[in-house]
């Protein structure tokens, strides 16, 4: 195992103050990169490279969490309080069934996790370093220090490095320095006290490479970084989603509600001279009945269930939380390359400034493309795919100097020599070269000022355009031997001509395109190229007519303005990177949720403003690690899958949410009343845990249930208002029939204690679950039938309730037989009761669901 002496390790706290042989001999370390054997060892001693924790610790706190509900906590202290007292039967039962409860709930969400941690494996994030004297791909987690990384355009720095090499090297580390633009990198050796933000030789884990490439040593790694320490500041808590947001409104609502309950129930039963501590206890059951515990593990079940769901259309999910703004997005926005066309760019030809092909305009493009070190991208390989194979030549040429495209100049240089020529060539959006140039040739070679054929140019530009073709200007100029070409004379070129290319629509887009309309998702196309070609393929697609915002015309509008035309237009062309942001930022601010799909280094604040973030696997590491969603595809048919999945996940959901609030606010609320007006409390605590962890247990199947289309054909999305009014109708409803058997029990068949307890558990449980297999649908039952799973839980419970009267258990929870005709009149107000609640859900979605939506 490799060990650092006390003074080594001392030198690489402060590693930027080192050269690169001290840097290399404090790591034991060399330019051939590690051995295979000493990462290993390496990773002994350092750890894995993250910033994440064990598996163990989380386990605890998540067993731990299944315990941290107040209610929970003051039931275990009571039922402790009656053991004191003598009651040890009754301590063991409620004990043992909140044992059970939490549990089962601990046991749904762990493997709930389990499952998403082997789906983000998928995607997992990965980078070049040197071992055993080769570049190899190793995962980000198996970095270790004294690794060589190299890095280009779009990688994120996988650990503090210290720079060895750097061309036209610029980061994005505004999350440790503030800093709004890209810093500019490069080697050399600084004072130890010098700042972080004035670091120029070195790398931090976190941040990442927006332009040029580099070498870097990683010296550190994991919570050793600088992103390490901060690491509890900068990882912050991703933004609630409305799906989040709802849930913990709607526990406040349940806690307020609990709280009342509660004290009024309590007090109410010790005025009327029942013992303080069986009203106590009967009180927190209530609170307990009333609360559904199971939500976070049926929340987490959902959504993961969905999750793996999803994983098979090629759908990885990253945050889970993410599928319910999934299934509820309305807008989608994307850049048009690799997802509305085949992202398969094809030289289509290379004009002089007269529109005519040109032999030289394809060689410098060629030249210019094949010799560039920097991003690889679409547009150099298509060219110099295009470009006939060169025979071997006894002059070639090399690179002298490159100054990599970045998004701000967009454009990219290179320098590049042989024996009888040294040319500087410049190629990138044509507006761009123009701005630089200040004359043209002709295709006789003569040189003319480009003032006189500015006109003729531009209007060769915009037929091209009005074509389909993505175009781009060629301009060269005499570079000098002596010394490198610069950024700072990337000026007075001369215009060459033009590179056209073309990216046909994917194959059965307008069929693509008519699903997700039909989902209710509007498709919004954001790119930087030119108004032209965007509107020729949005016509090709069957967009006829498409409204189109240009990045000049959104310069010049106010939010407002921008607010009230965004939602209304199909194409927002020209844009410049921090125009998405803002674009999206206004379509959520318009009441929209909305999805942006992007693969680039400059859609990485775009993909974090979204809802939803949504990358592709074969993207950028800064766009995968920003996005919520990646696509093992590029196809939109896989995303509007995927939309379905999140979908169901949403609407599966929301049923428990249903359940939870007709049924068992309905019994509370029965039960809180009958203990007004009996002698005796309706059920024991024990009793009421056992009819909530029955109730409970069928709706655990809920995850695999069907759903309905209705509930697929447009998005979801959370509405306290129509929750409330549904615990209101059905909770009261359920009410009326469980004071019906309050009536048979009392009024018929003259019960005691016992019998009444045993009465009442037996019907309350067996029309809970019935009443679930009603509200999980707005359809009729007969139409919507359910998922294997819940029928067969369902069943199981049904036998269980009918059973336990008359085994031995009966006894440990207070239960007696009951005669068989009470199971007749149980049955007949039991259909009454499922009778009425399909009536009753009729009228609700007809007239209250109306009544909200026209609120809005």
């Amino acid at each position: 195992m490799d060990k650092q002496n006390p003074q080594d390790s001392h030198q690489t706290e402060c590693f930027w103050s080192l050269s690169s042989t001290e840097a290399f001999a404090s790591l034991a370390a060399d330019q051939k990169g590690l051995t295979s054997k000493q990462a290993v060892s390496r990773i002994k001693q350092y750890g894995h490279n993250t910033l994440k924790s064990g598996n163990k610790a989380p386990m605890l706190l998540l067993l731990l969490s299944q315990f941290k509900s107040p209610i929970t906590i003051m039931l275990i202290i009571a039922a402790l309080l009656s053991a004191s007292l003598g009651d040890i039967a009754d301590t063991v039962i409620i004990l043992l069934i909140v044992m059970i409860s939490s549990l089962l709930g601990f046991w749904q969400e762990r493997g709930a996790a389990n499952a998403v941690s082997e789906l983000l494996k998928m995607v997992q994030l990965h980078c070049t370093v040197l071992r055993e004297g080769e570049k190899k791909e190793v995962s980000i987690e198996e970095i270790v220090p004294g690794d060589i990384i190299y890095l280009s355009a779009g990688d994120i720095i996988p650990g503090d490095s210290l720079l060895l090499e750097a061309q036209e090297l610029f980061i994005d580390e505004a999350a440790f320095t503030g800093e709004t633009y890209p810093v500019e990198k490069f080697p050399g050796v600084l004072q130890p006290d010098i700042s972080l933000a004035k670091r120029s030789n070195s790398l931090f884990m976190g941040s990442n490479v927006i332009s040029g490439k580099a070498i870097g040593l990683i010296m550190k790694t994991g919570s050793q970084t600088e992103f390490g320490k901060i690491s509890t500041s900068l990882q912050q808590k991703a933004p609630e989603t409305n799906f989040e947001r709802g849930i913990r409104k709607f526990g406040y609502m349940l806690m307020e509600i609990t709280l009342i309950l509660v004290i009024i129930i309590f007090a109410v039963n010790v005025f009327l001279h029942k013992p303080v501590l069986d009203s106590f206890l009967f009180s927190l059951a209530l609170a307990v009945g009333l609360t559904p515990q199971l939500l976070p593990a049926i929340i987490s079940v959902n959504l993961s269930t969905g999750a793996r769901r999803m994983a098979k259309h090629q759908v990885i999910v990253k945050r889970l939380s993410s599928i319910e703004n999934f299934g509820s997005m309305d807008i989608l926005c994307s850049d048009k390359t690799g997802t509305i066309t085949e992202g398969k760019v094809t030289l289509k030809d290379s004009l002089s400034i007269d529109g005519k092909h040109s032999d030289k305009v394809l060689q410098y493009a060629w030249l210019n493309a094949s010799m560039q070190q920097g991003f690889n991208n679409p547009i150099d390989k298509a060219i110099c795919l295009a470009y006939p194979k060169p025979e071997s030549s006894t002059d070639p040429y090399h690179v002298q100097a490159e100054i990599p495209y970045d998004f701000i100049r967009k454009r990219l240089t290179v320098q590049v020599k042989n024996k009888k020529d040294n040319l500087v060539i410049t190629k990138g959006a044509l507006m761009v070269i123009l701005n630089i140039c200040n004359q043209t040739e002709t295709a006789d070679g003569s040189l003319v000022p480009l003032d006189q054929n500015r006109a003729k140019i531009l209007d060769q530009y915009q037929q091209l355009s009005d074509a389909g073709f993505r175009t781009l200007g060629v301009a060269y100029k005499a570079g000098s031997a002596e010394k490198n070409f610069t950024r700072d004379q990337e000026q007075q070129m001369i215009f060459l001509g033009f590179i056209t290319l073309f990216d046909p629509p994917r194959a059965g887009m307008s069929a693509t395109l008519t699903k997700l309309k039909n989902l209710g998702v509007q498709l919004k196309i954001i790119t930087g190229d030119n108004a032209l070609v965007a509107k020729s393929l949005a016509q090709q697609i069957g967009i006829a007519t498409p409204k189109i915002l240009t990045g000049s015309t959104l310069r010049e509008m106010s939010n407002a303005a921008l607010k009230h035309q965004a939602p209304h237009t199909d194409i927002f062309a020209e844009v410049e990177p921090n125009q998405k942001e803002r674009i999206i930022t206004i379509l959520k601010k318009a009441g929209h949720v909305v999805g942006f799909m992007g693969d680039g280094i400059n859609d990485a604040p775009a993909l974090h403003t979204a809802d939803v973030g949504i990358s592709v696997d074969s993207a950028v590491d800064v766009a995968k690690e920003a996005a919520d969603i990646v696509l093992l595809s590029q196809d939109l048919n896989v995303l509007s899958e995927g939309i379905v999945e999140g979908r169901k996940t949403f609407t599966n959901t929301m049923k428990y949410i249903f359940m939870a609030t007709s049924a068992n606010f309905g019994n509370m609320f029965s039960m809180a009343g009958a203990s007004l007006f009996l002698p005796f409390l309706p059920l024991l605590p024990k009793q009421i845990l056992l009819t909530n962890l029955l109730t409970d247990f069928p709706e655990m199947a809920i995850a695999t249930d069907r759903v309905d289309d209705v509930n697929i054909q447009e998005p979801q999305h959370w509405d306290l208002r129509f929750v409330q009014y549904f615990m209101i109708t059905f909770g009261l409803l359920s009410s009326v029939f469980d004071y019906l058997t309050f009536g048979l029990l009392i009024l018929v068949m003259h019960a005691n204690e016992k019998v009444f307890q045993t009465g009442w558990f037996t019907e309350s449980v067996i029309s809970a679950i019935l009443i679930v297999l009603v509200v999980r649908t707005r359809l009729s039952f007969l139409k919507s039938l359910p998922g294997n799973y819940l029928s067969i839980a369902t069943m199981v419970v049904l036998l269980i309730v009918l059973v336990i009267p008359i085994t031995p258990v009966a006894t440990w929870f207070g239960f007696i037989r009951l005669p068989l005709f009470f199971y007749g009149w149980m049955i007949v107000i039991i259909t009454a009761y499922l009778l009425t609640a399909e009536a009753a859900k009729r009228w609700f979605y007809k007239k209250i669901k109306k009544r909200l939506t026209s609120s809005k």
